[in-house]
């Protein structure tokens, strides 16, 4: 999955934002009061994009000091709900809206904006113990349909016992994600389990032998907090193969340059989801997520940016 002329398409989203930021005032008996940079708001956000957006968050808040953004954390079913009930007008999440939704939207004269930020991986993490590191993206689909359930069926011998294999929530945009993306089938083995959110998951992995569990990279993928060093020191992020039986050569982690060069098959991509009458502090959001700035944020979380994000190197000749 390679990314080519997306940074022109990001400026221009961000030049577009901003000018609609600048045609949109508030009117006499307007019920909403906030603007692109000041007010109180609160949007919804997919619970495995947590660290992406505290992230994003924190930098808005600091230039933005009129604005209160306050975001609730849950299951992507959750989150897309809200959207629909108008309790929130910006949703995060992994996926666009599908059809019914849109029609939805239509039929009450709103036209939302579907607006990518990001490419995300979903990290299979094994237990620190555990010698088996490189899955199939075959071995996976199995797993998780059952077919697969004891650690012997990837190595004969392993004393590891049963697969437990644990997400992050029942209803979470990762379980939607097997179920469409590897399953193909919309069912899972009875042996799934699920926890309530990703950290709990790395948890658990740290603390069973022959555990799998599924999370979004970000959770993972900060070298900046300490707690997450402490974690990999716990935990393993297995390596996934296209191809049918995996080995060190055609295997790959969720990271950034095996993102980018779409030579990791478990990615997705993210995005906001605008529903605003008129240009508020969603909008601001989105622009500030969407623009230069935003978009190294996310190069810092450890996911991949949806537009490019370029690096100017000074050399001085001596």
């Amino acid at each position: 999955m390679r990314i080519n002329n997306i940074h022109i398409s990001g400026l221009l989203l961000t030049a577009l934002l901003m000018l609609l930021s600048g045609c949109f005032n508030n009117t006499p008996g307007d019920k909403y009061t906030d603007t692109p940079t000041t007010g109180n708001v609160s949007i919804a956000v997919d619970e495995t994009l947590r660290p992406v957006i505290d992230a994003e968050l924190q930098v808005f808040h600091a230039v933005y000091q009129y604005a209160t953004i306050r975001p609730e954390y849950l299951p992507e079913t959750e989150v897309l709900k809200l959207i629909l009930l108008d309790s929130v007008r910006l949703a995060i999440c992994s996926r666009p809206l599908n059809d019914k939704e849109k029609s939805y939207f239509h039929s009450r004269k709103f036209f939302p904006q579907e607006v990518p930020f990001a490419i995300d991986g979903i990290a299979v993490l094994v237990n620190h113990t555990n010698s088996d590191t490189l899955f199939s993206v075959s071995q996976i689909r199995k797993i998780m349909l059952g077919e697969i359930s004891d650690w012997n069926q990837i190595r004969p011998g392993s004393k590891l016992g049963k697969i437990q294999v644990v997400f992050d929530h029942p209803q979470s945009s990762i379980v939607r994600f097997v179920a469409d993306s590897i399953t193909k089938k919309g069912k899972f083995s009875t042996q799934l389990s699920a926890m309530d959110h990703n950290m709990d998951v790395a948890d658990f992995v740290s603390n069973t032998p022959g555990a799998i569990g599924l999370v979004g990279v970000s959770w993972i993928s900060d070298s900046r907090n300490p707690e997450i060093l402490t974690l990999h020191k716990k935990i393993k992020v297995a390596g996934i193969s296209a191809d049918e039986i995996a080995n060190a050569q055609n295997s790959f982690q969720p990271f950034q340059a095996d993102i980018a060069t779409g030579k990791y098959p478990f990615t997705r991509f993210l995005y906001l989801i605008i529903s605003e009458p008129r240009a508020g502090l969603g909008t601001g959001l989105t622009s500030f997520i969407a623009s230069d700035k935003g978009q190294r944020i996310i190069l810092k979380t450890g996911i991949l940016p949806y537009n490019r994000v370029d690096r100017n190197v000074t050399i001085k000749a001596e």
